[in-house]
């Protein structure tokens, strides 16, 4: 994985900032958007169930970052809530993802993409109930 190479005015050294560490900044955002039901397709959610159920969650998953000098473009790929409205998600997702790049990273954003992959109904996790006559 690249590096993110940021440094500071006063000329004392360099931050570096692995890209791995913006995507999951980014990730973490993303997830806390109302309206946001996971992040990743299809098969990066299964992965992440899988790993999840070890113990260990991938907060960047869905979520792919280009990292320039000073400068980051990400792509979020979002499972939604049904009925949320999705540009509403969509725009709340692109503004979280932006400021927590701009305020915990410290880089400025070139762009935020959100692609909305599948919408979630909350009546798909219910148990099918059993038949009562076998």
């Amino acid at each position: 994985m690249a590096e993110s190479i940021t440094t500071p005015g006063t000329g004392a050294g360099r931050t570096v900032i692995d890209d791995g560490v913006i995507a999951k900044v980014a990730g973490i955002a993303a997830r806390e958007v109302p309206g946001v039901h996971a992040l990743g397709g299809g098969a990066a959610r299964a992965i992440g169930a899988l790993r999840s159920a070890i113990g260990n969650d991938d907060r960047a998953q869905g979520v792919k970052v280009e990292v320039g000098e000073r400068q980051v473009a990400a792509d979020v790929t979002i499972v939604a809530e049904y009925p949320v409205p999705l540009q509403d998600v969509a725009e709340g997702v692109r503004a979280a993802v932006a400021d927590a790049i701009s305020q915990i990273v410290g880089m400025e954003v070139a762009e935020i993409n959100v692609t909305v992959q599948d919408v979630h109904i909350p009546e798909d996790d219910a148990p099918e109930a059993e038949p009562r006559v076998a």
